[in-house]
């Protein structure tokens, strides 16, 4: 079944994975040679699609210094396009606060069929170029066939207590589907997919697939990084990975149960839960281990599809 529908059915254990293009200032030969690293390490992977994520600075979201410095990427979809169309389906992602609203309409317009997600600025000190709540309308009205996507943060569920309305409006606004920020407090993402399937019962907003982000971390720069970015990252969870003999390997296993344990817990909710495994850093190491854990959740998948 493709991509698009299992989306539309709402399918459970959709499985991707996720990187971004290379910077911008890359070399064309390093792009293809990057390309088709990555091509080799996916070949034996048995995968729904990709997410190829547009990335936005969010140093206005935090004051603190950026434990690896922002760099601006190669368009996400052309990326796509040039080396992995007919090879994988894809989730191209769209930061749709760095576009005016007349280029994001023309892009719209030109790529009606793609699935996409969109971002909207990563904090409300901002000014975004066009809003999220614009960009869902420009595309209502430019791309009625992309199959859209919306972005789902447990943490805030935590702080704010409102994510499941959020995601609410953003399925009546035309969302399909949702991804979220990694996870690695699974109170946190069991919280909110609770406060979702109650919502859900109520008839006021209909289920689609949750879609759970796992992101390897093997080293302190890497877990520094991932609570730069607002990833909530329990202090038991860093005294293990500070004190473990493999600690990539110790967060792949971590991240592994997690899924396992989201995923029935999302059954037992009546909900769809999948996964999105990535690799947020350009470490071998940590790629590699992506990997890894992208095959031990597919393993599963085809165990629990049996």
């Amino acid at each position: 079944m493709k991509l698009k529908e299992k989306i539309k059915q709402n399918s459970p254990a959709i499985l991707l994975y996720g990187f971004t293009p290379p910077s911008i200032d890359t070399d064309s030969k390093k792009v293809e040679q990057i390309a088709a690293t990555q091509l080799l390490r996916l070949a034996n992977s048995r995968l729904d699609g990709l997410v190829i994520y547009d990335l936005q600075d969010e140093k206005e979201r935090n004051k603190n210094k950026r434990t690896f410095d922002f760099k601006d990427t190669l368009e996400p979809l052309n990326y796509y396009k040039k080396f992995f169309v007919g090879k994988y389906q894809a989730v191209i992602y769209k930061a749709v606060s760095k576009y005016a609203p007349e280029a994001l309409a023309d892009f719209l317009g030109q790529n009606n069929e793609i699935i996409s997600v969109f971002v909207g600025a990563s904090s409300k000190n901002d000014t975004p170029k066009t809003q999220l709540n614009e960009a869902y309308k420009l595309k209502a009205k430019n791309a009625p066939n992309i199959v859209l996507g919306g972005i789902c943060i447990p943490e805030r569920h935590i702080s704010k207590g409102d994510e499941h309305l959020r995601v609410g409006q953003k399925i009546s606004a035309g969302c399909e589907f949702f991804i979220t920020q990694a996870v690695y407090n699974i109170n946190n993402a069991k919280h909110f997919l609770s406060d979702y399937a109650k919502l859900c019962a109520s008839k006021e907003t209909k289920k689609v697939p949750i879609i759970f982000t796992f992101t390897p971390c093997g080293d302190a720069k890497t877990l520094s990084f991932m609570r730069w970015l607002g990833i909530d990252v329990p202090k038991y969870f860093e005294g293990r990975l500070m004190h473990s003999s493999n600690p990539v390997e110790m967060s792949v296993k971590t991240s592994f149960d997690m899924f396992c344990e989201l995923y029935h817990y999302g059954k037992e909710l009546g909900l769809s839960i999948g996964a999105n495994v990535e690799s947020i850093s350009r470490k071998k190491i940590e790629i590699e281990a992506s990997i890894a854990l992208l095959n031990t959740i597919s393993d599963f998948i085809k165990k629990e599809a049996n």
